[in-house]
């Protein structure tokens, strides 16, 4: 009897020639002259040029097979090209690509929000389909000033919600903000986020402290507060998680000042932390959600979800819209989804990435345990954060990227997070195999025991 070879998908890498290779230098020195220089990353050791990819692997213009621990973005939960997203899109295509989401809208749009305002924690749940996370953000913020009738607004330090002008207005990083600090809104307070097992830092209670006192200043320009937004687990920040009890009581401070809790659940949403939200694992109670990336599958597509109690304080429309686009509800985007939250629910992603991240977790803290680079291995379901630091303790300002690289090198695709491009984050899929999860864990511990 004959053993199956194992699909592409499953496959440990296999890196022909050093990436990257002679066709990825090629098309990004093509690239380079017809892009703005501010978009793609170009260095030595990279980038690749995708081709393929399916399940876990990722290969690329050069013929190079790599692993892919970043899921895209995060985007790729339950695989790249996952055969049943593959089947609806396809046959979607053959129906209808494009419709008229907010005149004549699309079949697939009443299915999709129906089904998705089931996940969500209220009887009365109602939502607003867009694009990217940063829309979906843009409708959230603009839900609270509606419903509450005050503009001002907490974020936190760390925080990162997009950057179209709404969003970035939230986002906390000089390297986005900068050039564009003289048009965003100024009505948005900052405050710390505090961090589980970091003494160093700001506690919850110095936090909520801050918070209550925000809330009786008023913002900067001194608008009211209506809303504060959130990330249950910061994401782009390294990984930043809050201590247990923080988002309850965050939550019970926003409803004792008439404000509404905007869950950025982006990154988190639809199992990635292990519940289908990761709000309820940490105890947050948000009045309004975005979810986004794994949702469509590989499509753009995102979604704010709220009360039909909280929605309605947007006017009836009238025949025009005063928040819409184009390509509201198109039907791919929603086809696609409609397989994702099949595959999310019947085959208890949550749970996988509970189990698996876990795994991970736990082998990587063991692994690199005394590590001299090493300050904190930390993770949530599969959002795991490796933090680098300097001999004296500080962020090793870069760090991350040069363990990306050099992991690269190797067939593992990571990426670099926190401010100073200090933490090695990991968002693997939940169907990452045990193989691939072995080799993956022996080269990144490797790289990182190793890198100087």
């Amino acid at each position: 009897m004959t053993v199956a070879e194992p699909l592409f998908g499953s496959l440990l890498p296999d890196i022909i020639t050093s990436p990257p290779g002679g066709v990825s230098r090629h098309l990004a020195k093509r690239l380079r002259s017809v892009e703005s220089r501010n978009i793609t990353y170009f260095d030595v050791g990279w980038p690749i040029f995708w081709k393929e990819a399916s399940g876990s692997n990722v290969r690329d213009v050069d013929h190079n097979l790599y692993i892919d621990l970043s899921g895209a973005f995060g985007v790729a939960l339950i695989g790249h090209a996952h055969p049943r997203v593959v089947h609806a899109l396809q046959a979607q295509g053959e129906e209808l690509i494009h419709g008229m989401g907010d005149i004549h809208p699309p079949v697939r749009k009443v299915e999709l929000i129906e089904r998705l305002c089931r996940i969500v924690p209220w009887v009365d749940a109602q939502a607003v389909l867009t694009t990217t996370g940063s829309e979906a953000v843009e409708v959230a913020l603009k839900t609270a000033r509606i419903a509450t009738g005050k503009p001002g607004i907490v974020a936190f330090r760390g925080g990162y919600h997009g950057l179209t002008m709404g969003a970035l207005a939230v986002t906390d990083r000089a390297h986005f903000r900068s050039y564009f600090e003289d048009q965003l809104y100024k009505g948005v307070s900052f405050a710390p986020f505090p961090e589980c097992n970091d003494v160093s830092r700001v506690t919850a209670d110095e936090t909520l402290g801050l918070l209550r006192a925000a809330f009786q200043q008023g913002a900067p320009n001194g608008d009211p507060i209506g809303a504060v937004i959130v990330e249950p687990v910061q994401g782009r920040a390294g990984v930043r998680i809050p201590p247990d009890g923080f988002m309850a009581a965050l939550s019970d401070v926003a409803m004792e000042e008439g404000a509404m809790v905007i869950a950025d659940e982006i990154f988190t949403g639809l199992g990635r932390c292990g519940s289908m939200l990761a709000s309820e694992r940490l105890g947050l109670r948000p009045d309004i959600v975005c979810i986004g990336k794994v949702f469509g599958g590989g499509l753009p597509l995102s979604a704010c979800l709220s009360s039909q109690s909280v929605l309605s304080a947007w006017p009836e429309n009238d025949g025009e819209a005063i928040h819409t686009n184009t390509f509201l509800g198109n039907p791919l985007s929603c086809a696609t989804a409609l397989a994702v939250l099949d595959i999310v629910e019947h085959l208890d992603v949550p749970e996988r990435a509970e189990v698996l991240g876990s795994q991970l977790l736990s082998e990587l803290q063991d692994s690199l345990r005394g590590a001299e680079r090493v300050s904190e291995v930390r993770g949530r379901g599969l959002m795991i954060g490796i933090e680098l630091v300097t001999d004296d303790g500080s962020p090793w300002k870069g760090g991350a990227l040069r363990v990306a690289e050099a992991a690269l090198a190797q067939g593992l695709i990571i990426l670099p997070a926190g401010e100073h491009g200090h933490v090695v984050e990991l968002t693997p899929s939940a169907f990452l195999t045990e193989d691939q999860a072995t080799h993956s864990l022996v080269v990144l511990s490797s790289i990182i025991q190793k890198i100087h």
